[in-house]
């Protein structure tokens, strides 16, 4: 693992935590890049890297073996694809793309080179989320009724709160939807075994006009400051769907970025013929399970009792809180492990990303039909 180099495209939220992840598996980091120059050197300088002038020279870098990219969601398509075709592999952001055309070109491009391409949707690294898959594999659950959730946060709740998230340009026709709906559908997939195969949707948007600075803002710095200016919106807000997964099984959820309260409130629930479990981000080391002739149970992170797949993912003793930063670790290892040979490494692909294209697309079509949509492919 360690015989890679990587270097991550990006200094705002994210890309400081992929050089965190890669540092503490040992991984060389040669270096990072943003926006503009001086962000990227003043990011460097932070984390005692090398800054890279553009993210074009981070890719032209002949020692640069796997490329990191936390750019934009506009970005994520030239930079994998200009990565692939120097014959490099790549670990992404999501959404792999903006639709689903890119996203389909992106799969065929790394299959034709031989390259591997992964997804950062890091709470598949949580153990507790493995815990949950293990269970329903084994037949704990018993056959599977319903999967429902939700997926709350309130950082875009003020009209002076700006990201570029906000910018269709920047993020695409899907904002909460895409966000942050792509990781519940992730993990619902991921947890449940199944396929989600049909949606009905409904968005909205609460604030149809904004206020926006004429400087750059970072990811959850809070409401815009200075000199602002007034823009029209018309992504989503908030949205809800009914659910059809394979084996019948059917289920619902919502997302939002404007509830307030709601931190990062990503929650999962599978209802079984048998019983049933919850889990909750915001309280990543409990998983609930729920019975009916017995006493509801909570499972804590404890690699005494996990099953050996979930006990893999713990790196500090039971009482010792972990969470977000090594869910991103884990999910990357995975990735790095896959680079080794391991063909028993479990991260989110590509191919998982091109589906997540398709389920996006498929949202956005029901929520202007107003109708059932099948997920294409």
């Amino acid at each position: 693992m360690g015989k890679l180099r990587a270097a991550v495209i990006g200094a705002g939220f994210i890309g400081p935590a992929h050089v965190e992840a890669l540092r503490r598996l040992g991984i060389e980091v040669a270096g990072i890049t943003a926006s503009t120059p001086k962000s990227a050197k003043r990011r460097a300088e932070r984390l005692n890297l090398k800054a890279y002038g553009s993210w074009e020279d981070m890719i032209a870098d002949k020692k640069v073996d796997v490329i990191h990219n936390c750019a934009p969601n506009h970005l994520h398509y030239p930079i994998n694809k200009a990565a692939l075709e120097a014959g490099k592999h790549v670990f992404s952001e999501k959404p792999l793309t903006i639709s689903s055309q890119e996203s389909a070109e992106l799969v065929a491009l790394a299959e034709r080179r031989g390259l591997l391409g992964g997804l950062c949707h890091n709470y598949r690294g949580y153990p507790l989320v493995r815990e949950a898959k293990e269970r329903i594999a084994a037949g704990e659950l018993g056959q599977l009724y319903h999967i429902h959730g939700h997926y709350l946060q309130d950082w875009l709740l003020y009209p002076a709160d700006y990201n570029w998230r906000l910018e269709v340009a920047q993020a695409g026709r899907a904002r909460a939807v895409g966000d942050i709906g792509s990781h519940w559908f992730d993990l619902a997939q991921y947890v449940s075994g199944l396929r989600l195969e049909a949606v009905l949707a409904e968005t909205s948007t609460a604030l149809p006009h904004r206020l926006r600075p004429k400087g750059a803002v970072e990811t959850f710095a809070g409401p815009a400051k200075g000199e602002l200016e007034e823009y029209s919106v018309d992504t989503d807000d908030y949205a809800a769907f009914l659910l059809r997964f394979s084996h019948s099984v059917k289920g619902y959820c919502a997302v939002s970025q404007v509830a307030a309260g709601h931190k990062n409130d990503l929650e999962l629930e599978i209802n079984g013929a048998q019983s049933s479990l919850r889990w909750n981000q915001e309280r990543p080391e409990e998983l609930w399970l729920g019975r009916r002739d017995q006493a509801n149970g909570l499972v804590k992170k404890n690699p005494a009792i996990l099953s050996a797949p979930a006990r893999a993912l713990v790196h500090y003793p039971v009482g010792h809180t972990e969470g977000y930063p090594s869910g991103i670790m884990n999910i990357i290892a995975q990735f790095y492990r896959a680079l080794d040979g391991d063909q028993q490494a479990d991260y989110p692909t590509f191919a998982d990303g091109h589906r997540l294209m398709l389920i996006i697309e498929a949202v956005l079509e029901s929520a202007r039909s107003h109708k059932w949509v099948t997920i294409k492919g």
